[in-house]
């Protein structure tokens, strides 16, 4: 009876003490034997009753706050969407007083603190972009200032970007922000570099069309450099070719470039003038064919230019299909029938031969003809020297002085001869005029302006040998095949001509001594 009565007790004190002090055991031989088992166990598995109480004060205190239910497996995604929902609204409100309308950052991981979207437009804002630049692209306020914008503005300082240019160029093209600099910015650098783009260029390229970066290297960055390379471009002169205009790497050859250059063909430019012409002026690429470039050449047909004298125009002034041309030549052929009283056929000859007319600003082309009018020249005559030889145009005044003083004080040339010759003006008279002129004169000759002048220095060594002299020929041109077409009628084609010049047919004249 009384053994059943203490262990009564013992059980009643368990209950009055359920959490009793834990005793930390660092040394197990130190601890007397009655308490060895004791250490390890943990005092709510100890008492059962405790472990009902510990849960019974936790759970009242969730009664007190339903919007927190513990301890479940959503209460802390439960907790984190809230969050993110009230300081979503905050940033929001601190974009909208700014100017910044953030519509379209509703699918976007935003900040969770002012404070740090603050750092985000303020950085923007000392790279030179204004409000209107974030709201053209707002998802820039996406991307971090520490992960994304500083190592990428950091790499395109290094490849040759200037500081103060990184600005521009984020406007320009923001998505470079959210870019990789490893999986997307070092394959461009590499391909441009094998294209035998300089390194100080890169830079420039890329300021000018930083799209780059965003293209793939197997797209129509490779495909529009094989086709140019296959019409006769030269791989070396690819280079330049970017450095000038970068914008044909991301032309598609079947929509933009090949219609282009098969239009020029069929206009008779040969296709290695085309490929030259692209490698000079590589610009023209940007020209729209459907919106320009025909019309332009129709424009030409309309003020009397033949169509044979196109393939000259484009050739001599590739830039004459991306102007504005209805109105440049309506302008200058009213000038020019007003100040010189050239008609439109002459005017359309002048075309012809000097197609650069047509953006000659018109003081620049009257102070030739009014040096040549204050020469005594009558005004039929002045016609027909700029008819003849539009480059008078382009002459500067002081350099006609010196020609002109020289004809007529030590040539003792006539007026007429001027006429006949106007080329005459467009040769250097110190190297050219002066020279052949002495040697002339040393031999007792007296020729014509164009005998002794419109030559090469070795034709003119064996005029000078020979008792008889041939007319000058027409320089070289080209036909409608698309073949280089030379004087006495001889077609040099794709293949090299070895025939000598014994069936050139040569007029002699008497030279007067």
């Amino acid at each position: 009876m009384s053994f059943s009565l203490l262990r009564r007790r013992k059980f009643i004190a368990l209950c009055t003490n359920p959490v009793g002090p834990e005793i930390i055991c660092t040394n197990p031989t130190l601890i007397p034997k009655t308490q060895q088992n004791s250490c390890p166990q943990n005092p709510l598995t100890r008492n059962p009753l405790g472990v009902l109480q510990f849960y019974a004060l936790y759970s009242t205190q969730a009664s007190k706050f339903p919007e927190y239910e513990m301890p479940s497996v959503t209460w802390g995604m439960v907790q984190g969407k809230k969050e993110k929902l009230v300081s979503r609204v905050i940033v929001g409100d601190y974009l909208k007083s700014l100017g910044i309308i953030p519509d379209e950052l509703e699918s976007l991981e935003l900040p969770s603190t002012v404070e740090v979207m603050k750092e985000r437009v303020e950085f923007l804002q000392r790279l030179g972009l204004t409000i209107d630049d974030i709201n053209g692209y707002p998802m820039m306020l996406g991307y971090s200032v520490r992960k994304n914008i500083i190592p990428v503005l950091g790499y395109l300082e290094k490849i040759g970007i200037s500081r103060s240019k990184l600005g521009e160029l984020v406007k320009n093209y923001p998505q470079v922000l959210s870019a990789s600099v490893v999986v997307e910015f070092q394959p461009v650098i590499k391909f441009l570099r094998g294209l035998d783009v300089e390194k100080p260029d890169i830079g420039y390229v890329l300021q000018n069309y930083p799209e780059l970066l965003g293209f793939k290297l197997e797209g129509t960055m490779s495909t529009s450099v094989a086709y140019l390379v296959s019409i006769g471009v030269s791989p070396r002169d690819i280079g330049p070719m970017v450095t000038q205009y970068p914008y044909f790497l991301g032309m598609r050859v079947g929509t933009v470039i090949k219609p282009f250059v098969d239009y020029l063909v069929s206009l008779g430019l040969p296709k290695m003038i085309v490929a030259r012409m692209l490698e000079k002026r590589t610009y023209i690429l940007g020209y729209d064919l459907e919106e320009t470039v025909k019309p332009n050449v129709d424009c030409l047909i309309s003020f009397g230019i033949r169509r044979e004298a196109i393939v000259f125009i484009v050739a001599q002034y590739p830039q004459i299909l991306g102007l504005p041309l209805k109105a440049k030549l309506s302008s200058q052929q009213y000038f020019f029938n007003l100040k010189m009283k050239i008609d439109a056929e002459g005017f359309a000859r002048v075309i012809e031969k000097m197609p650069q007319i047509v953006s000659l600003d018109q003081n620049v082309i009257m102070k030739p003809v009014q040096f040549l009018l204050e020469r005594k020249i009558p005004y039929e005559d002045v016609a027909k020297m700029v008819v003849k030889c539009p480059q008078l145009l382009a002459l500067r005044v002081p350099l006609m002085k010196s020609s002109y003083y020289f004809f007529k004080s030590e040539m003792g040339g006539l007026v007429k001869e001027l006429v006949e010759f106007p080329e005459y003006f467009t040769y250097c008279l110190e190297s050219r005029i002066k020279t052949r002129y002495q040697m002339l004169k040393n031999k007792g000759i007296r020729s014509s302006l164009d005998w002794f002048l419109n030559c090469s220095d070795k034709r003119f060594e064996e005029r000078l040998e020979g008792d008889c002299i041939e007319p000058e020929s027409l320089a070289p041109s080209f036909c409608m095949g698309g073949k280089l077409e030379l004087p006495a009628c001889k077609i040099l084609s794709d293949k090299e001509d070895d025939s000598d010049d014994e069936d050139e047919v040569l007029f002699r004249r008497t030279v007067a001594l």
